[in-house]
Formats: structure tokens, sequence, C-alpha cells
């Protein structure tokens, strides 16, 4: 007779796992397992897509949202626990809504007369072409059935391309990768489409870099009541969502502090909205990015100095840290290991991290606790909803 066990949490991959450490794919906390038949518990959704479980945009359609927001506050103690640190306060986790992807990178591929367009399948490079999705935002959704269409004209058989989408002030900024568009007759059908679907932008890459071929008005994103520029290629929180959630959990821990520096402000997701009540150092790496960010805090008079600068190469200095009241980092998914050990020999009186990867928050957090900070509390926040995907937002004080 199988022995009967019990799913007690979701690991990082997704998988159920057992009271024993057993593995079982696509089982929720609180279902019961006997041999390798999953019995749904009070925990297991039924998921709303038809393309779940074999697409991979989406791994945890499978569980409700309780438990998906259990995941992700356990995947933050998890990591803590690995460096040694005591799990502090954790806030509820924020979850974004269905359909509120505002931005995404998809394949297509012509089959024939036939094009696909969607996420890859899981562990596979097979498109899973979408006739529905509950992630995308409807705007960006609606663009697929009109590029099935257009496609084929510029895309050879059995060839692949990539399509990246994002939305912004003036609507769906459309990178099409890896086509080409010769002739006059292939420039006119873009300028058709662009305008008939009432594009931001519309740009081609078919090697060596995107080439705008559509933008009628120059194309914005707005921050902190700001509008900015958005480069081609421009990082952008993945939904409106997301962005308020850790832009509110950024100003509960930076306070009424009068001067901030903002370290990888990218476009200013975080600086913006703080220079309402504080002085702003912004430190970017990205060229296009700072630029941009200068520009448009220049122009709405806000008191926001922009530096360029590569932080993993050239980290602030502990005497140029001291100078601020907090200060708010928020480094891609390596993390930053050169900029904590600076920060951690500091006098700043508080730091919010922000990070969308709990392994290396934890290390950086461990050098940071070593440094004579605490970790007074954290935010988690799954805006990739229905992924594996984590961010957070940590907030640091100096107890000593």
């Amino acid at each position: 007779m199988p022995v009967s066990e019990t799913i007690r949490r979701i690991a990082a991959r997704g998988e159920g796992i057992t009271d024993s450490g057993r593995a079982m794919p696509f089982a929720a906390p609180g279902d019961r397992v006997e041999g390798d038949v999953v019995i749904p518990g009070p925990h297991h959704a039924v998921p709303p897509c038809r393309h779940f479980p074999i697409c991979g945009g989406c791994q945890l359609q499978h569980v409700d949202d309780a438990a998906y927001a259990d995941f992700l506050r356990e995947r933050v103690a998890i990591a803590l626990s690995t460096q040694g640190l005591a799990v502090p306060e954790l806030a509820p986790a924020h979850i974004s809504p269905p359909r509120t992807r505002r931005r995404a990178s998809l394949r297509a591929e012509r089959r024939g007369r036939q094009i696909l367009i969607g996420f890859n399948e899981a562990a596979s490079h097979r498109i899973v072409d979408l006739a529905e999705c509950h992630i995308l935002h409807p705007e960006l959704f609606a663009l697929l059935k009109p590029l099935r269409m257009m496609l084929p004209a510029l895309l050879a058989d059995r060839r692949a391309a990539g399509v990246q989408m994002t939305l912004t002030d003036q609507g769906v900024d459309l990178l099409l990768e890896k086509v080409e568009a010769d002739g006059l007759a292939a420039a006119e059908a873009i300028t058709a489409f662009a305008e008939r679907h009432r594009l931001a932008r519309l740009s081609l890459d078919s090697g060596y870099g995107p080439e705008a071929r559509w933008e009628p008005a120059a194309v914005t994103i707005t921050l902190g009541g700001v509008p900015v520029s958005l480069p081609q290629g421009g990082f952008l929180q993945a939904t409106a969502d997301g962005e308020a959630a850790l832009a509110a959990a950024v100003r509960e821990g930076v306070g009424d502090a009068p001067t901030v520096a903002d370290l990888f402000s990218g476009l200013g997701t975080f600086a913006l909205p703080l220079s309402e009540t504080a002085r702003l150092l912004a430190v970017e790496g990205a060229r296009d990015a700072a630029l941009s960010l200068k520009i448009a805090a220049g122009r709405a008079q806000r008191p926001v100095s922009v530096e360029h600068r590569d932080l993993f190469r050239r980290p602030l200095t502990p005497d140029e840290l001291s100078r601020f009241a907090a200060v708010v980092l928020d480094p891609p998914r390596a993390g930053a290991r050169e900029q904590a050990v600076a920060l951690a020999a500091s006098t700043v009186p508080r730091i919010v991290h922000v990070s969308c990867n709990p392994a290396t928050f934890a290390r950086d957090a461990r050098t940071l606790v070593d440094g004579g900070y605490r970790l007074d509390r954290i935010t988690p926040v799954g805006q990739f909803r229905w992924s594996t995907h984590v961010e957070l937002v940590g907030v640091f004080t100096r107890s000593v």
C-alpha cells in the first residue's frame, strides 16, 4: 500500500516538498501524496490558463494566493538562513494581479504560412503559441494576432525572431529581433502596421542593434509624476502595480531622510518619487538611462544630481556614502557585493536594499550585518505572478 504524505512547502523551482523531502511537480501545500498520485488539498487551485503547465511563462498557477504568498516569504527566509541571518519582520507579500505584466520577451517562429508567438515551453526551445495569457497586459496580448499576420513578410520559413513589448505612456513599444525589412514595400508595411495599431515605437534589430522604424513622438514612462525618455531596451519594473509596491516600501524605509543616494538608479524608479521630499544623488552605470534621468529631472526641476558610474568597478566609497542620511540600492540579479562592502564600512544611518534575487540579497545582507547594520524588516513582492521569481525590499539601520 502506498505511503501517504503531505506537501509541506514549495521549493525554489516550484515543486511541492513532502514531509520526507520528496519533490512532487505541480503539488501545493496541503496536498496528499499517495505513491505517484497527488490528491488536491485546500491550497490547490484550478489553473486559469489552458497552456499551463506546458508554457514556461508560469510555474505556480496550481496554487492559491495564500500558498503563493507563503512561498514568496519562505524563499526570503530560507535565503537568509543559509547566511546565518535571523529572519526579521516579514511584511505580507504583495502579489500583482493577473494581466498586469507591462513588459515581456516572447519568441516567434514561422512554420510555412503559420506564425507561432509565445513563451518557450519549460526547459525547451519549443514555442507555446499563445491562444490566451493571464499574465500579459491586455494591450500587449492584443498585438499577437496582428503580429501573426504581419510577420510572414519579415521572417523566412523555419526562422525564429524575438518579440519584446513594453507598455509606455504613448502605447506599446515593440522591438522585433532577427528580422529584416528590405525594400520599399516592407518599409511601408511596417509603417502601416505601427500606425494602424497605434504603437508608441516600432524597432527592428537584424543583429546590429535596434533601429527605430516608427516613433511619432518621444517614448516615455512616467516615474514619480515625471515623464522619462525610455531608451531602447531600457529597464522597467514588470508591472506598474509591483513598481508602486516597491516604491512604497522604499519610501517607508527612507523615512524623512533629507539626502538620499540612489545606487543602480536606472531611469529613476525610486529617485524621482523620493525627490519630492529629499535631495537625491542618482548613480547609474547604463549611459542611456543616466542621461534620460538627468534630462527628465532637470526638465521637472527635481533636486536630483545624476552620475554615470560603474558601481561594480568603482563603487561609492565609505566617505562618499557617509554624506547621506539614507542609501537606496537596486542592483541586478548578481547583487552588489563590492558596494555592500563599502556600505558596511560607512556611517549611513539607513540603507534600503531592493533585490530581485533573495540569494544575493542575503549574501550582501550578511556583509552589512557584519559591518554593524541591523536588518529590520523585509517586504516580499511577487510582480511576476505565478512564477518562482521573488523581489523584495529590505530595510537596514546602523546598530552601533
